[in-house]
């Protein structure tokens, strides 16, 4: 039914019922967003979601039946950049489809009208540059996800200025009114994996207690 639905929206789609044979799928198809349901015989949407990032920065939506914090939260540090819970309204979740699509083939317009102009931000020895998609420590690639590409550009862009997980939400997954905290809590922790030289003790991507986060350069912490 959903792969109807997407087929009338413009999408082209390729239904697999098993995980297992998913996984398989996924290098000769090689999908420009995948749609995982978390319930899925074989080897659930959690351990796919994990096989698949070991080779592909894929954007990935879960589809689940429960939207407590366990279940949410596996989905994620396992790689999602974002998820639906199931029921769900065909319009929202197509407009997350789309989103995602956005974030990882912006198109120059669409660049454009962000809030943040600048197409490249250089600090203290990161380097992200918007236009080519790419994301350098010290020379070193940080093979960012999309969404892990547009959190450390927003938080570089605003270097030093605390921004608030709902701040985060509107600027990077684009939620209007409200959102989950927990999808800015968790691409948090995945972004500090890659950036930080100690992700138990973060210095670039600070925690601002009872607000959100904030973007410290490493040239600014040695003074």
């Amino acid at each position: 039914m959903l792969s109807i639905v997407l087929e009338s929206e413009g999408f082209a789609t390729v239904v697999c019922y098993d995980g297992l044979r998913a996984v398989e799928m996924f290098p000769t198809i090689d999908p420009d967003l995948i749609l995982l349901d978390v319930m899925l015989p074989g080897l659930d949407g959690v351990e796919v979601a994990k096989e698949i990032r070991t080779t592909s920065q894929v954007p990935i939506i879960m589809l689940t039946a429960k939207s407590d914090t366990r279940d949410v939260v596996s989905g994620l540090e396992a790689g999602a950049d974002d998820y639906v819970a199931k029921p769900f309204k065909v319009a929202e979740l197509v407009a997350r489809i789309k989103a995602r699509l956005r974030v990882a083939a912006p198109t120059r317009q669409s660049r454009d009208e962000t809030h943040e102009h600048a197409q490249v931000v250089s600090e203290g020895g990161i380097v992200i540059n918007r236009a080519e998609h790419t994301a350098t420590k010290s020379g070193s690639d940080l093979n960012l996800t999309p969404m892990e590409f547009e959190l450390l550009f927003v938080l570089a862009a605003n270097s030093g200025d605390v921004l608030s997980r709902s701040d985060l939400l509107e600027k990077v997954w684009g939620y209007q009114n409200s959102g989950d905290a927990r999808l800015v809590n968790v691409h948090v922790q995945r972004l500090r994996q890659k950036v930080e030289d100690n992700p138990e003790s973060p210095e670039i991507i600070q925690t601002v207690r009872g607000i959100g986060y904030k973007f410290v350069p490493p040239a600014q912490q040695a003074r």
